[in-house]
């Protein structure tokens, strides 16, 4: 009972520490970059829309909450490609490894990648192209840590780089995620979890393609290289509060209830909930509803204000330990415009 005491205690100093800055600020939305932070590519949690602040564990804790990268059986892998707003031809590309260290730490790296196609190269004096291509790098690698202590309080931290570049134009910026669960009830079936994510270094694109040639002040009869220079900007951060609830029908069936609440610093506040059914842990169906406030303008209206819905099959590969598993995940979520997000991944647990 002291550590829940302390545990809500901590969650309470967070939350009056950063409550000043996620205050779910319409009037900043668009200011900040690094937008490829606040996608989700693991199709288990993008079923019930990213939600699983509570409940993630293994190697899409990363992108989720960090604290549950410890909540594994040894090793997982982690691939999962998303076919993002279907019709734009733009793919995420993502892999996790999650190790265990000792009883009750783990370590983890992740990496994403954003594939853009090949993106026909313009200009001001051939507008429609002048026959070459180029595609721009966005990626992000992140390397994390967490304990569980005595499997009821896990706490994590993960640091991640953030990249973004063309040709002759970059920056390059750092990034802290930090994150606590809870895990109460007879059978361990209540769950709680906080995370801050995103909070870091601000970005400033440089390079050569910011250098223009132009005229010399002095009316001199040739021309000068002017280097300009980008404005920096902030990292998209979050904080997400969520609680789930198993509830365990006989002994081969789970229902499992929760909700989410997330505070943006720069954009509105989201809240949802969702619903996943297990059967013997082999074959999980699931689906989520996340409700943006201030989406009723449809201009201003996000674009993942909406329903989701996913599936599992999980496959034991050893009758000796029913623990090591092949899993496929599956999830689609429905968007204001395009045909939807579709994510796919392969998850081996050992």
């Amino acid at each position: 009972m002291n550590k829940f005491f302390y545990f809500l205690l901590a969650v309470a100093l967070v939350w009056a520490v950063n409550e000043p800055t996620f205050a779910g600020n319409p009037d900043r939305q668009g200011e900040a970059g690094a937008a490829q932070l606040l996608l989700n590519p693991y199709a288990k949690s993008a079923g019930l829309h990213s939600m699983t602040t509570s409940m993630v564990a293994g190697a899409e804790a990363m992108r989720i909450n960090i604290a549950g990268l410890s909540r594994i059986n040894q090793t997982e892998v982690n691939l999962s490609y998303g076919s993002y707003l279907s019709g734009t031809d733009i793919g995420l590309v993502a892999g996790g490894l999650a190790q265990k260290i000792g009883k009750s730490g783990a370590i983890g790296i992740s990496l994403m990648s954003v594939d853009f196609g090949d993106i026909r190269l313009t200009t001001t004096d051939q507008p429609e192209g002048n026959g070459n291509t180029f595609s721009p790098s966005f990626f992000n690698l992140g390397f994390g840590y967490a304990h569980t202590f005595e499997n009821k309080v896990s706490v994590g931290i993960l640091f991640r780089g953030v990249s973004e570049s063309i040709t002759d134009v970059s920056a390059f910026g750092f990034a802290l995620d930090a994150g606590v669960q809870y895990v109460t009830g007879e059978h361990d079936n209540f769950k709680f979890g906080i995370s801050l994510r995103n909070i870091g270094s601000r970005m400033q694109y440089g390079g050569e393609g910011l250098a223009t040639q132009g005229p010399s002040p002095n009316g001199d009869a040739y021309e000068l290289t002017f280097s300009q220079r980008a404005a920096d900007f902030e990292l998209p951060s979050m904080l997400n509060i969520g609680l789930s609830y198993d509830f365990l029908i006989g002994a081969s069936h789970r229902l499992t209830a929760l909700g989410n609440f997330t505070s943006n610093s720069f954009s509105q506040d989201q809240v949802g909930g969702g619903l996943e059914y297990s059967l013997n842990d082999l074959f999980m169906l699931r689906a989520g509803y996340r409700y943006e406030f201030g989406s009723e303008d449809e201009i201003q209206a996000p674009i993942y204000t909406g329903l989701s819905a996913g599936a599992s099959v999980s496959m034991p590969l050893s009758k000796e330990n029913p623990n090591t598993r092949l899993s496929i995940d599956y999830a689609y979520r429905d968007t204001k415009i395009w045909d939807g997000t579709h994510n796919v991944g392969i998850r081996i647990s050992l």
